[in-house]
């Protein structure tokens, strides 16, 4: 499923138009957004939750060349599953 596919069962099961339904997920998805870009977290019980996690700077190696590079600290989201959605997808 993708965000189109959201936007159309949104309006669908809600009896709303399209654009209204981008309104309301363009929302949630921004609120997202800011949340993380914040360095925030976003829990969503039965389903998992969103974090930023910080990695230090490292030495890597480009595959192509073997040259040794040094790798910039970065920070990224990273989506741990819920306990719910995890035993409903193993099936138990």
């Amino acid at each position: 499923m993708n965000k189109s596919d959201l936007i159309d069962e949104l309006a669908k099961k809600n009896n709303l138009t399209n654009k209204q339904a981008t309104q309301i997920i363009d929302f949630v998805f921004d609120g997202f957004t800011n949340e993380i870009k914040n360095g925030g977290r976003i829990e969503i019980r039965g389903f998992g939750s969103f974090v930023v996690r910080e990695y230090n700077a490292y030495k890597g190696r480009n595959p192509r060349t073997g040259n040794a590079v040094e790798v910039k600290p970065k920070r990224l989201p990273f989506f741990k599953v819920g306990k719910e959605l995890k035993e409903m997808v193993d099936g138990k």
